[in-house]
């Protein structure tokens, strides 16, 4: 696909720094001499500007606010001009009178930090982020939330401590080492001729569609849980199957794996239990709802993989 690497999060081409990664000395040395900026997480939630969010914020890692909290700090990469690109995660940050489940809230604001940024929601200021910036928050984002989940070694159940600047935890109790985890999803851009299959989630937005996704099973290629996945939700059969782009996607730990799918069927059958709805639609009302038009049919979310390959299907851009 002409442009596959220009989903969101994809594309930078990071310098992830993989050979400082068990070099402390080194890490900490660039550090004292000012050779180093840090990204700022809070509850999953990067430092942006507050007026435009098109930007994170980076921070000396000697910022006395990141000194009082004691959340982990992850090696993301190098810029460059060859300074380091660290993450510091301050969640044990309790800010005053914020409501996480009030829309109408603001954005958290810490007062000891530069002024005109603000904790935003990933999800929200992704597609205004330059992909460098969307690279590492994404980054930052699925490590820190990895760190969260995985604190205990699975093998023999005691505490697992971070280790290789964030790419690895060890357990000192039984020596296993534990990386961080990614979960292989295929999404898939079923068409038929001129159409293409789009379903809903019964937690979608009112009216919004999208393409039909699921996880990789064990022992499975990505081309048969495509064809597992469609009929299970859908009970259409799957011919051809062909890779078109992949997009990293920290919500919390998954890798979506873009496929196009050539349908050998027709009728659908929901499965309640995968899908609230699913239908075909032509090239024409998916342009129509690209384009706002259809108020009550919603395409994708911007930024979303399955709105990518929409709009490249749309664009006659899949070879």
């Amino acid at each position: 696909m002409r442009h596959a690497e220009y989903a969101t999060f994809g594309g930078s081409n990071l310098d992830r720094a993989d050979d400082l990664r068990g070099d402390a000395e080194a890490i900490e040395a660039a550090v004292a001499e000012g050779r180093a900026q840090a990204l700022v997480f809070w509850q999953g939630r990067p430092l942006v500007a507050a007026e435009d969010r098109t930007r994170v914020i980076c921070v000396p890692p000697t910022h006395p606010v990141l000194a009082r909290h004691a959340g982990p700090r992850v090696l993301l990469g190098r810029d460059s001009a060859g300074d380091l690109i660290l993450a510091h995660d301050i969640s044990d940050w309790a800010p005053e009178d914020w409501d996480e489940t009030d829309p109408d809230v603001p954005d958290p604001v810490h007062p000891d930090l530069p002024a005109g940024g603000t904790f935003a929601d990933l999800r929200r200021v992704m597609t205004r982020l330059s992909p460098r910036d969307a690279e590492l928050a994404a980054t930052a984002r699925a490590l820190f939330g990895w760190h969260q989940s995985h604190r205990f070694c699975a093998r023999c159940g005691a505490e697992s401590r971070m280790v290789r600047a964030g790419w690895q935890r060890r357990c000192d109790t039984c020596g296993t080492p534990h990386f961080p985890r990614t979960d292989p999803v295929v999404i898939m851009l079923v068409t038929h001729g001129n159409d293409v299959l789009v379903g809903r989630s019964p937690h979608f937005p009112a009216g919004m569609y999208s393409l039909l996704a699921g996880f990789v099973e064990p022992g499975e290629t990505i081309e048969a849980a495509v064809r597992r996945e469609v009929f299970e939700e859908a009970d259409i059969r799957i011919g051809q199957v062909s890779y078109l782009a992949s997009q990293p996607w920290p919500f919390p730990a998954s890798l979506m794996l873009g496929c196009h799918a050539e349908a050998l069927s027709r009728e659908i059958t929901l499965d309640p239990n995968e899908i609230e709805d699913a239908r075909w639609m032509s090239r024409e009302e998916m342009l129509g709802a690209f384009a706002g038009e259809t108020p009550e049919l919603l395409p994708a979310r911007r930024g979303a993989i399955a709105h990518f390959l929409l709009q490249n299907w749309l664009a006659d851009r899949l070879d």
